[in-house]
C-alpha cells in the first residue's frame, strides 16, 4: 500500500473525472435544493469536492479514510477561500457515522465499487432526506460515478482483465436496474469524455513510472505494482471504446 500511495500521490484527481463532467451532473438535478447539505464519499484530494462548493451553494461533507488526502483537500480549499464550504471526516464508507435523513445529496466520484455499486445505494439510501411536501423538498438526490461497460461482447483480453480486477462490473442497463431495485428513480445518465482518463488520472501516473521503477530496483513487490498500474493504462488505451466512468444521477422514488 506504500508504493500504491506513492504512485498516486499528489495527484489532481485519484481516478478519472473533470470539472465539465461535475458540472454537468449537477444540472441534471433539477430539483435541489439552493442550499444543499452535501456528502462527498471517498472524496480523495478532492477537486470535485472544490468543484460542489464553487457550483453550489451548499455545504459540504467530504470523507475519505486516507488522512493525507483530506489534508491535501483542506490545503485546496484553503488557498481559495472555500473552507466555509468544506468540512472533512476521516470515515470508511462502510461506517459512515451521521443521522439518518441528513443530507440533500450524496456525491461519489469513482469510489463505489470499493462497496458495490447496489450495496452503497442501498447503504447510503437511509441518510437522504426524504420528500417533504411542505416544504417542497422532493427527495434527497444521489451522483456516482461507476466503471461500466459500455457495449456488449467485450474482447477476451479486456474482458479477462476486468473480470479478475472488478467482477462486480455491469452494462449500464443492469446499473440502471440496479438503481432502480436500491429504491431510486434516474434522473439521467451519461460517460466520461476520454480526456477525463487522461488530462489529470493516468497522464501523471505514466509520468512518474520510470522514476519510481528506478528507485526500486530490485524490490519485487514494488516491480509488480508498477507493472500493473503500466497495464491498467495500456488495457485502458487500447479498449477504451469498450467501458469506462458513467455518471449515474438519481433521486430518492417516495414509493419504493
Amino acid at each position: 500500500m506504500d508504493i500504491f500511495f506513492e504512485i498516486h500521490k499528489d495527484l489532481p484527481r485519484e481516478g478519472p473525472g473533470d470539472s465539465v463532467s461535475t458540472r454537468k451532473a449537477l444540472s441534471l438535478l433539477k430539483d435541489l435544493p439552493s442550499n444543499p447539505l452535501i456528502l462527498d464519499i471517498g472524496c480523495g484530494p478532492g477537486m470535485q469536492t472544490l468543484d460542489l462548493a464553487r457550483y453550489t451553494k451548499g455545504k459540504i461533507i467530504a470523507v475519505d479514510n486516507h488522512q493525507p488526502f483530506l489534508e491535501q483537500l483542506h490545503q485546496r480549499a484553503l488557498a481559495e477561500g472555500l473552507t466555509g464550504h468544506i468540512s472533512t471526516a476521516n470515515q470508511s464508507m462502510f461506517e459512515l457515522k451521521f443521522p439518518e435523513k441528513s443530507f440533500d445529496l450524496i456525491w461519489c466520484e469513482g469510489a463505489i465499487y470499493i462497496i458495490g455499486f447496489e450495496q452503497g445505494l442501498r447503504a447510503w439510501r437511509p441518510l437522504l432526506r426524504g420528500p417533504n411536501p411542505a416544504s417542497g423538498n422532493p427527495g434527497g438526490h444521489v451522483a456516482v460515478t461507476e466503471i461500466s461497460w459500455l457495449k456488449p461482447n467485450p474482447p477476451e483480453e479486456v474482458l479477462s482483465y476486468w473480470t479478475a480486477e472488478y467482477p462486480g462490473m455491469r452494462g449500464i442497463d443492469e446499473n440502471l436496474r440496479s438503481l432502480r431495485v436500491a429504491g431510486y428513480r434516474e434522473l439521467g445518465h451519461f460517460a466520461l469524455p476520454p480526456s477525463s482518463w487522461w488530462t489529470d488520472y493516468y497522464t501523471p501516473i505514466e509520468a512518474r513510472l520510470p522514476g519510481l521503477r528506478e528507485k526500486y530496483c530490485g524490490n519485487p513487490e514494488a516491480k509488480a505494482m508498477l507493472d500493473a498500474t503500466q497495464k491498467e493504462c495500456d488495457i485502458h488505451r487500447k479498449y477504451s471504446d469498450w467501458y469506462g466512468y458513467v455518471f449515474y444521477l438519481m433521486q430518492i422514488d417516495d414509493q419504493f
